[in-house]
C-alpha cells in the first residue's frame, strides 16, 4: 500500500462496546466515533485490530442490536474511499459476512502481513499466540468449530443466545482477559516472545497487536519493534504511522 504525501495510517483496538452495559459504553462509543471523524481527514487507511464489540454473533439474517453510531461512521468512511481493515478478536470471533457485505470492510481471522510504504508489518489481534495460555487455546478451538457455531445458531433464539454470549464475555476471565492486563516485563511478555520467534523466519519492521489492553512499545532488535495498541476503556490509545515511524498516541 502506497501512502500519499500528507496521509497516515491509523490503528486501534479493544473498544469492547456494550460492556459492561450498552448504557455504560455509550460515552466510549461516542468518543471513538469522534476519533474516527478526526482521523478520516488524513487517513490513507484504518486498521481495527479486534474486540470492537464485547460480544458479536451473526445469525444468517440477524445481527446484534446497537452500535449504530459506530457502524454508520465506518460505512461513511469506506464509502468515501478510505479502506478499513478488521481483525477479529477473542470477543468477536463469530463475524460471518456482515462487515464485508454491508460495510465493504475485509475481515481477517488470522494475523496478516502488509507492506505499508516501504515498511513490513505483521498485524493481528494477538489472542492465542505465543507460549502458554493452553486453556484459552483449547476453548477457542471449540468456539470456532463449525459444528459448535451451527448448533449455537440453530438451537438458541438470538435473544437468548446474545444474552448468554454477553454474560460470558463480561464474566468469564478466560475470555475477557482481565487477569492478563498487567505488564509482565519485556522478557516475559508472551506476544513479544512470539514476535522474536517470527523474526527468526524473516524481517518485519513492525508487529502490531491488540488484546493485551496495554499500550506497549518494545524494541525487539535494532530495526524491529512490537507495538500493542492499548484499549478504549482505560487508555484511549491508538497507533499512527506516517510512512516512516509508528507511534502510540492518546485521544
Amino acid at each position: 500500500m502506497e501512502i500519499p504525501d500528507g496521509k497516515k495510517i491509523y490503528f486501534a483496538s479493544d473498544n469492547h462496546l456494550g460492556a459492561p452495559t450498552r448504557e455504560d459504553s455509550l460515552p466510549r462509543e461516542k468518543k471513538f466515533v469522534a476519533w474516527l471523524d478526526d482521523v478520516k481527514q488524513d487517513a490513507a487507511a484504518i486498521f481495527l485490530l479486534g474486540d470492537l464489540f464485547d460480544f458479536w454473533m451473526e445469525y444468517r439474517r440477524v445481527v446484534p442490536k446497537g452500535f449504530t453510531r459506530t457502524l454508520g461512521k465506518l460505512a461513511e468512511i469506506t464509502d468515501s474511499g478510505i479502506p478499513v481493515y478488521y481483525f477479529v478478536g477473542n470477543h468477536d470471533l463469530w463475524m460471518d459476512g456482515y462487515f464485508e457485505e454491508e460495510l465493504n470492510i475485509p475481515v481477517y481471522h488470522k494475523p496478516q502481513e502488509f507492506k505499508l510504504g516501504n515498511k513490513a508489518f505483521f498485524i493481528g489481534h494477538g489472542d492465542g499466540l505465543g507460549p502458554g495460555d493452553k486453556g484459552y487455546k483449547r476453548m477457542k478451538k471449540v468456539f470456532t468449530n463449525r459444528v459448535c457455531k451451527w448448533l449455537f445458531r440453530r438451537l438458541l433464539h438470538p435473544d437468548f443466545g446474545m444474552r448468554i454470549g454477553h454474560y460470558m464475555s463480561v464474566k468469564n476471565k478466560m475470555i475477557s482477559g482481565d487477569d492478563d492486563a498487567k505488564f509482565l516485563g519485556e522478557d516475559n511478555e508472551w506476544l513479544a516472545l512470539y514476535c522474536k520467534r517470527k523474526l527468526e523466519e524473516k524481517h518485519r519492521d513492525f508487529f502490531v497487536f491488540g488484546h493485551r489492553h496495554l499500550p506497549l512499545e518494545i524494541q525487539l532488535n535494532q530495526s524491529s519493534k512490537y507495538i500493542n495498541l492499548g484499549d478504549w476503556i482505560q487508555y484511549y490509545t491508538y497507533g499512527v504511522f506516517d510512512g516512516d515511524t509508528l507511534k502510540l498516541k492518546e485521544y
